[in-house]
């Protein structure tokens, strides 16, 4: 694969207050966070400007990543008919539709292949547009990056332990992403994700340079979300808000100061400037989650909201990171043989004919949530670190008990008892997060995806490689033994005893 360099252009109802102790910047060794974002608008009707955008960058030659079932639906006309009307002049509009839902390896080449022979024979791309949910925003992001810097193996900047993770040499082409689902928030970081076939897991691709230049958040392109993506993509944005907030602060991040604060990673732990996203993603969840997911269509004011949230969201977990859930998700999204969620189309993914199914990320996500949430919740509260990992567990379970009360309406028998949350904070966060799945009819437990006792050690041995979010669990080590724990109790995951209600 050959290119050439100069290619590249470049209402929360507070019942009780819960009291968080500060951490203290010497229990680690890193005193500084930094937050990296893009760009975003927001509002109904927001992609019919993004012509303008291309007016103002004189951008001519513009390539589409579109989502195949997008191309029939009213964002891609409203993209199209924007370009057409406000583009310079002589502008070509060049459009790649072979997104694969969950992206692998195979997709990812496919599409930089696309986009490689397109600039050899025609030029470089003055912009490229990703119009879809994650799965077509990442596949856009690796496309540019090994297009303008093609690497001698694909793994140079997968990262490790299956890649080398090596750093983005500089500007890549400027992208504007638009996403159509309320969910991973790609449109605020600089992560790509996708399955790696032959390991059997999933990894990335991860540096601030793969963000987009611009994120074009409308909530009009979320109307024809069908409720199960309403659901799933939802999901997965509460867990971001959820694991950002209670991972290891960045004080206490086991890398500490990088030599340059360019080698500072994108995922830094816990921090005062993601904290503010977490909180705001986690509260407008809980309230708007149940909403969309009945009305995707009809309920406006849901879908704003949780669009808005994602993108929040995806600000906070961008720096600050996620944890255990994401990492043990990858390795039951990537080894699931036959399970598939309705309205997921079987026509984008060419594995349904090879025995391989389709667990949606936002699922594969949340399904370990409990399992994780009472492991790294339940902690030694004599270590002031533990306490505050403790403290956050407690503040989110509240959170959601509040958001809870508030849908059933309040009748004063399910108070939520702060004295035995904080007692037991693991059980009360997972017991929370149970009551919503059950709500939502989310799947509980990987037995329901097909998943038994002989699966669960290549299950853990899949994790172990997600060095770069299990490291930020607030509770370690996070060894083969743990994850071996974490994914049996995952399996048959059940309520605790009901210890959080005061009788």
């Amino acid at each position: 694969m050959t290119s050439n360099i100069m290619w590249c252009r470049r209402p929360f109802l507070s019942l009780k207050k819960v009291t968080i102790r500060k951490y203290s910047s010497s229990l680690g060794s890193d005193p500084i966070c930094e937050l990296a974002s893009s760009t975003l608008r927001y509002g109904a009707s927001s992609t019919s400007e993004v012509g303008h955008d291309l007016a103002y960058m004189n951008a001519k030659r513009i390539l589409l990543f579109v989502d195949p079932h997008l191309a029939s639906l009213n964002p891609f006309d409203t993209v199209v008919s924007s370009i057409e009307k406000h583009a310079p002049a002589g502008h070509k509009l060049d459009i790649y539709d072979k997104i694969r839902v969950e992206p692998n390896n195979d997709s990812f080449k496919h599409a930089i292949k696309f986009t490689v022979e397109k600039t050899n024979n025609q030029g470089p791309y003055d912009v490229i547009i990703a119009l879809g949910g994650g799965s077509t925003i990442d596949t856009a992001k690796a496309a540019n990056l090994y297009t303008c810097y093609p690497p001698e193996d694909f793994y140079d900047y997968v990262n490790p332990p299956l890649g080398k993770g090596l750093p983005v040499p500089g500007p890549i082409t400027p992208l504007i992403a638009i996403p159509t689902t309320s969910g991973t928030g790609s449109e605020t970081t600089g992560v790509a994700i996708f399955d790696d076939v032959p390991t059997k897991s999933k990894t990335g691709i991860a540096h601030r340079r793969l963000k987009p230049t611009l994120g074009i958040v409308d909530p009009n392109n979320m109307k024809s979300m069908p409720s199960s993506v309403a659901k799933y993509s939802g999901i997965d944005v509460l867990c971001h808000a959820l694991e950002s907030y209670t991972a290891v602060p960045y004080t206490a991040r086991p890398s500490g100061r990088p030599a340059s604060p360019i080698l500072r990673p994108a995922y830094q732990g816990s921090n005062p400037i993601s904290d503010i996203w977490s909180l705001h993603a986690l509260r407008e969840c809980s309230q708007y989650l149940p909403r969309i997911v009945s009305d995707p269509a009809e309920d406006v004011e849901a879908r704003a909201k949780m669009c808005l949230a994602a993108s929040t969201a995806g600000m906070g977990f961008g720096n600050a990171g996620v944890h255990l859930c994401h990492g043990m998700s990858y390795a039951v999204a990537s080894q699931v043989k036959k399970y598939w969620v309705d309205d997921y189309p079987k026509s984008l993914n060419s594995d349904v004919e090879n025995g391989h199914g389709l667990v949606p990320h936002g699922l594969s996500v949340v399904i370990n949530a409990p399992s994780v949430f009472r492991f790294t919740g339940n902690l030694d509260k004599s270590d002031p670190l533990q306490q505050y990992a403790a403290d956050r567990h407690v503040e989110c379970a509240m959170i959601l008990a509040n958001a809870r009360l508030q849908r059933r309406g309040y009748t004063g028998q399910e108070f939520p008892s702060q004295r035995a949350m904080q007692e037991r904070p693991g059980d009360a966060l997972a017991n929370e997060l149970l009551e919503l799945m059950h709500e939502l009819d989310i799947p509980i437990g990987i037995r329901s995806l097909g998943y038994s006792e002989a699966d669960v050690e290549e299950l853990a041995k899949g994790t172990l490689p997600q060095h770069r979010v299990t490291k930020l669990s607030p509770r370690q080590p996070v060894d083969l033994e743990e994850l071996t724990n974490l994914f049996n109790e995952a399996l048959d995951m059940g309520t605790s005893s009901n210890f959080i209600m005061i009788a």
